[in-house]
């Protein structure tokens, strides 16, 4: 794989709806590149939680104004994302400004969606590639069921079927892969990185 634009780290993000096992993939998916040599260093969305969770409330009745807290997260956070990208090989984002389009952005008419866009690629780094995990929105669920504590405000059937449909309408674009979030994290794993067309670098940027 080529480093990322004008000589930096790859931005990788991973994709999906709520429950479709995101994180796991992440962490199980950084180890397994940094034993193939890989500098690699872990981002998530949203970053401050507090702002995570008023862009989350507010999307129910407003899905702009939810967009926009997340957008302001996104922006506060570029500068740790652009350092890492700048120490490592690969960043591994956990969401990224795609998940804003997919779960605000399709609740919005399509020239907001537009411009929901545009603000988003101003205010960090776009991903060079994407991974969505892709699950039923009904298999999401029961997942989302089994966690402690209650639901988010996002976490419904009908939110989570509008959401996969417009990850299915993103991933049509260069430099997304589909992976089958129902296969065992080990199986999972070599599927991203078979997509990804990663292997062993001969030599690493930073320190793991």
């Amino acid at each position: 794989m080529k480093l990322g634009k004008r000589g930096r780290g790859t931005l990788i993000a991973i994709e999906g709806i709520d429950g479709a096992g995101k994180s796991t993939l992440t962490r199980a998916l950084a180890s397994a590149l940094r034993r193939r040599g890989w500098s690699v260093a872990v981002h998530r969305e949203p970053v401050d939680r507090r702002l995570g969770a008023l862009a989350q409330a507010a999307s129910v009745k407003d899905a702009w104004t939810g967009a926009v807290y997340f957008t302001v997260d996104r922006h506060l956070a570029d500068r740790r994302l652009r350092s890492r990208l700048a120490r490592y090989d690969l960043v591994l984002t956990d969401r990224s400004f795609y998940s804003t389009l997919a779960y605000q952005g399709s609740a919005l008419p399509a020239r907001d969606r537009s411009r929901l866009e545009t603000l988003q690629r101003e205010a960090t780094v776009a991903p060079d590639q994407v991974l969505l995990v892709w699950i039923p929105p009904e298999f999401a669920l029961g997942r989302v069921g089994g966690r402690r504590g209650a639901r988010g405000p996002l976490e419904r059937r009908r939110t989570l079927e509008r959401v996969a449909r417009a990850y299915r309408t993103l991933a049509r674009r260069p430099g997304w892969t589909i992976v089958d979030g129902q296969r065992p994290v080990r199986s999972l794993v070599v599927d991203s990185l078979r997509a990804l067309g990663l292997d062993p670098p001969r030599r690493t940027r930073s320190r793991p």
